[in-house]
């Protein structure tokens, strides 16, 4: 059954503003995206109301989701400050000294304040990584899956979540097309390949689609595919971030306790600049650095074995040992990890007894190893 951007409208005209004006006369509604089922669109306020506003953007997903027909509904809310409107007063100082806050107001925000309250463990799932990199082009996404087939491999039950909102590779390197059917509670049911239970956002919209989304629709895209999914019961997630050090990345380290980062780079300095900051992005947010992967680390030649450092060699173990996380191993650029990819068949389960599937599963094990107090006490 096909939903139409008028059902939506017509679903929405029935909430309430704070104001008590109809949602719809507003004047707050982005485009309404609504296709196969699939409905996303976000609610734009004033920065200054957007506390009022959270309840209603509840209401209208709440809304949206109960429309026949609706598979997923994503409703976000963006918060502006109008230009020329003043930003909050600064709080005033004490009498006493002036310039200097009284000693109450130098202590630590009550109540759970600060964002990393709002963590909470994923019901079923032991522990959750993030495999990242400070910039695109690494091969992130290709290392995240064959990680999670290396983790799958040495004895674990392992999930793939593709969170890479604007470049979502994993359904291309698991050649998955089908949509996720929603399960009795209306939460998402993951697709199943190699026996890894697999989401992604590109699951939900297809290949050619821009994704012109600001923060907070990325922001509630993470977060619902992390807590609206039915994950089962899992050793480890393995979550392939999108590059940078973004909303998607705060989102995930506000959302769930994460019990490590893996970082990706490639040897030249200007990858290892930026991996750098990813690597200090996730220690400010207490997230344990489980070490660093060199990919594409050297060339070796399949008809004469010449090993060539195109990129430079032995870059990111260098900045490992500089740093004081672990070197977790070198992958090779080679035309069989790239072939596979492409064709929807991971060198780690297309080619098991190979020596690239070795390597992956090496550096599983380190992670594996890394996460045992954790996985053991689930």
């Amino acid at each position: 059954m096909s939903v139409t951007q008028q059902q939506v409208l017509d679903s929405l005209g029935r909430i309430k503003s704070p104001r008590g004006v109809a949602l719809t006369n507003a004047n707050v509604l982005s485009a309404i995206s609504a296709s196969d089922g699939k409905v996303f669109f976000s609610i734009n306020v004033d920065a200054a109301e957007a506390r009022a506003w959270e309840s209603v953007r509840a209401e209208a997903e709440a809304a949206v989701r109960a429309i026949p027909g609706v598979t997923t509904a994503m409703v976000a809310l963006t918060a502006e400050r109008k230009p020329g409107s003043a930003p909050p007063p600064p709080p005033q100082p004490s009498r006493g000294t002036p310039g200097v806050q009284p000693a109450h107001a130098h202590k630590p925000p009550q109540g759970g304040q600060s964002p990393m309250a709002r963590q909470s463990e994923i019901p079923g799932v032991a522990a959750v990584i993030a495999v990242a990199s400070g910039k695109g082009g690494v091969g992130k996404s290709t290392t995240a899956l064959n990680l999670a087939l290396g983790l799958r491999d040495v004895g674990l039950k392992v999930g793939l979540l593709d969170a890479d909102i604007y470049g979502p590779s994993v359904p291309r390197l698991t050649g998955l097309r089908d949509k996720p059917e929603l399960n009795d509670e209306r939460k998402m049911i993951p697709l199943r390949r190699f026996g890894l239970a697999i989401m992604s956002i590109g699951f939900l919209v297809e290949e050619e689609t821009a994704m012109i989304w600001r923060g907070p629709m990325v922001m509630s895209a993470v977060t619902q595919m992390l807590r609206d999914v039915e994950w089962g019961k899992l050793d480890v997630l393995v979550v392939d971030m999108p590059p940078g050090t973004g909303d998607a990345q705060l989102t995930l380290a506000q959302n769930v306790p994460l019990k490590g980062a893996v970082i990706v780079s490639t040897p030249q300095d200007l990858s290892l600049i930026d991996a750098r900051r990813g690597l200090a992005m996730f220690k400010k947010v207490n997230v344990p650095v489980l070490g660093i992967v060199e990919n594409m680390s050297y060339f070796q030649c399949p008809h004469c074995g010449t090993k060539s450092d195109i990129f430079g060699h032995g870059g990111a173990r260098h900045e490992a040992e500089k740093l004081g996380v672990p070197f977790l191993g070198e992958i090779p650029l080679h035309m069989a990890i790239r072939a596979t990819s492409d064709a929807g068949n991971p060198v780690v389960d297309s080619e098991p007894d190979g020596p690239h599937a070795a390597i992956y599963r090496a550096i599983a094990g380190q992670v594996r190893d890394q996460l045992k107090g954790v996985i053991a006490a689930a």
